[in-house]
């Protein structure tokens, strides 16, 4: 009988069927989308349909977990997004290459949020801040075991400092517990540059010698050079000290407290600087729907919406104002947000001309064969 039924209202329902998809064509095609390009894992659990429910703008949502990919597709062209989120590291390239359409403030009205400070920074990348609205940022240091280098170094180890890792005699009995470090020649040659006293971004190849020469010497004591691994590593207790981003590090100190382990995580940043890093919101030049890009990242400038995606996320915004509105855990933890004297020690990345990058990937080569 229910077979039946629906023969006797075929004609009818295929009518009805037909003015219902006609009719949600129509209202697809006329329905605002943003066509956005993110990191893995990178924005809040409920960010993108809180702004789909706020302003009606449906975002479609791509993820990519390689900034040089990243690169290389924006420098091809017709990506079909509107808004990406790229590295400070390669705003130069990618201004150069007429990538980036310029922000336009009228369309931006929060960006009076925005923190002077750290726009001063980001302009070494992005002159007079052109281009480039700061997303999240963060830095790169050392994050260690707590109990396991007290055990090696003594209560008076040198936690604050690169001396560290960077002293032979130091890592030498570190490695009896294992140390990791980056596989990043762009974010821990200049950090060994900067330790030496050299420019971070030097382009003289006889600095990078020099930094050649002290890894070299440490390359023996260093268990592996991982960008990811050495997260779980270190929340797992399987090594106790590693180089890398403070937001890593934080997610290996919660990792290692919700499973109650026993292991202890702390994050420092060095007495000697370390590196600042910018994820920053860009619109593309060749954008299909330019006005709802500039809603969208004007959308993530409003201080409501920004501060719990850092607390989500463990990385720091760019946003002044947002500050207020985070936990407190959040906001009064220095490996999230650095004190006034640390951050004077920070220093940005960039990119270097084609020949001096040739030296650091070769020098990298040489230090991670150990020959």
């Amino acid at each position: 009988m229910r077979r039946q039924h629906a023969y006797l209202n075929l004609g009818i329902g295929l009518g009805i069927g037909l003015c219902l998809s006609a009719s949600m064509a129509t209202a697809a095609a006329a329905a605002p989308t943003v066509h956005v390009y993110n990191w893995y894992d990178y924005i809040g659990p409920t960010t993108l349909a809180d702004f789909k429910r706020d302003l009606g703008i449906t975002p479609i949502y791509d993820t990519f977990d390689s900034a040089e990919a990243l690169e290389s597709k924006l420098l091809t062209g017709g990506t079909g997004y509107d808004v990406v989120v790229a590295s400070n590291f390669s705003l130069p390239n990618l201004i150069k290459a007429g990538v980036l359409e310029p922000l336009d403030p009228a369309k931006l009205p929060n960006l009076k949020h925005l923190d002077p400070e750290l726009q001063a920074k980001l302009a070494s990348n992005d002159p007079g801040n052109r281009y480039a609205v700061p997303y999240m940022w963060g830095t790169n240091g050392i994050g260690y075991n707590v109990d396991k280098v007290r055990a090696v170094l003594g209560e008076n180890a040198p936690v604050d400092s690169w001396d560290l890792l960077f002293k032979e005699a130091n890592l030498a009995k570190l490695s009896q517990c294992g140390v990791a470090l980056l596989d990043s020649p762009a974010e821990i040659l200049p950090i060994v540059l900067n330790y030496l006293g050299l420019p971070p971004n030097s382009t003289d190849p006889a600095h990078y010698q020099q930094a050649e020469a002290l890894l070299l010497k440490l390359r023996p004591h260093i268990a592996y050079f991982n960008s990811s691994k050495f997260i779980t590593d270190l929340s797992n207790g399987d090594i106790c000290v590693a180089v890398g981003w403070a937001g890593g590090m934080l997610d290996a100190k919660a990792s290692a407290e919700e499973t109650n382990n026993g292991v202890r995580i702390e994050y420092s940043l060095p007495k000697e600087g370390a590196p600042v890093w910018f994820d920053t919101l860009v619109l593309l030049k060749d954008a299909p729907h330019p006005e709802q890009g500039w809603a969208f990242i004007d959308y993530l400038l409003r201080p409501e919406v920004v501060a719990p995606i850092t607390d989500y996320l463990r990385y720091p915004n760019g946003n002044r104002s947002a500050t207020a509105l985070l936990k407190p855990v959040t906001r009064n933890n220095p490996a999230v947000y650095p004190p006034a004297d640390a951050m004077a020690r920070l220093f940005s990345l960039e990119p270097l001309p084609m020949k001096a990058e040739r030296i650091r990937t070769r020098v990298w080569s040489k230090v991670k064969s150990g020959q």
